[in-house]
């Protein structure tokens, strides 16, 4: 049995000689997409795989079963659509995509929660600049008086200061 890291080398061999599977006659007219749609033609060259012609979509081409679906890292995909998807991951194992329809406050949430529990987030390359550059901005400031004590979160204490005075 192979390893991972041998499978997904195999994997980067296997897609590096896979051709282009384009749509027949996708150039003959504008509206067609070059995205792959079975020939279905009594007589296309590419269903009866006429040597010469572009190659068809078979199952040869797939990668090795147990590396399908990871990432080039050997880590599994995992979509976030709510924070609640975070519970029960596993570090070793699971590389996160967050989605795109979070706002800047939740993503944020996101990131530092996934940095507590050391789980790598595919889709951004710097977590920690993103927690950052935008922590500050949308984080709210809450502050309370009570007899003189003041609780900060979420804003610089400098900040705060000057606007107190």
């Amino acid at each position: 049995m192979k390893s991972v890291k041998e499978l997904l080398e195999l994997r980067k061999q296997i897609k590096s000689k896979k051709p282009d599977f384009i749509r027949q006659d996708f150039h003959k007219k504008k509206r067609l997409a070059k995205k792959w749609r079975r020939p279905k033609g009594l007589q296309s060259k590419i269903r009866l795989k006429f040597r010469g012609k572009p190659k068809g979509v078979s199952i040869g081409y797939r990668g090795p079963k147990i590396v399908r679906g990871m990432n080039k890292t050997g880590l599994k995909q995992v979509f976030i659509r709510s924070i609640n998807d975070l519970e029960g991951l596993d570090a070793k194992i699971d590389g996160l995509i967050i989605s795109s329809s979070f706002g800047a406050k939740k993503r944020i949430v996101i990131l530092k929660k996934a940095k507590e529990l050391g789980l790598s987030i595919l889709n951004i390359k710097s977590p920690d600049e993103n927690i950052k550059k935008f922590g500050n901005k949308y984080l709210r400031v809450e502050y309370y008086k009570i007899k003189n004590v003041i609780i900060l979160t979420g804003y610089k204490w400098e900040i705060i200061q000057n606007y107190l005075s």
